[in-house]
């Protein structure tokens, strides 16, 4: 929101989920996103020990996770069309990139001219990942320590579907 709002640009939402590791859901072991998008970390996987079937359970509840929050973003606002477009995403943060990948695989889909990512924090190597698939990459600050993104915030806590839908209503 802040970020379009000083762009001057719209301001859309892109839903992705991360597929955490089943007693470690902070740890990415993929994502999914919109348009059938599926991103495996399969680094994560291997080391985690999961395999294919736990892998699917855990994507499919992410994916009816994602569906309801479409339902409700949607129903105050229509998408907006990327395609030909610049579109920039915009994440607090990067860990595995996982979810960013997915976010990148979506707009790619949806034939977006560029796509640029923006984030405060992330890890060197995932952002040396990520930077081989995206046009444009910004990061403030890739610590030599990283833990976690919430580590970075004073208050790490969640956007709730209603300031979500009240802010894409507003700059709509």
């Amino acid at each position: 929101y802040e970020v379009a709002r000083a762009l001057g640009c719209g301001l859309d939402v892109l839903v992705v989920r991360k597929v955490g590791v089943p007693g470690q859901p902070e740890l990415a072991m993929g994502a999914v996103g919109e348009a059938g998008v599926v991103i495996r970390n399969e680094e994560v996987i291997r080391l985690a020990g999961v395999d294919d079937e736990t892998f699917g359970r855990v994507a499919e509840r992410e994916r009816q996770e994602l569906v309801r929050r479409l339902a409700a973003y949607r129903s105050v606002a229509d998408p907006l069309d990327p395609a030909g477009t610049t579109a920039i995403v915009v994440d607090d943060g990067l860990a595995t990139g996982s979810t960013a990948m997915a976010a990148v695989d979506v707009l790619r889909r949806r034939e977006a001219r560029e796509v640029w990512v923006a984030v405060p924090v992330a890890p060197r190597d995932t952002a040396e990942r990520l930077a081989q698939i995206v046009d444009r990459l910004v990061v403030l600050q890739q610590p030599r320590r990283f833990l976690a993104v919430g580590a970075w915030y004073r208050d790490f806590s969640q956007t709730s579907d209603e300031e979500v839908r009240r802010l894409l209503a507003e700059l709509r």
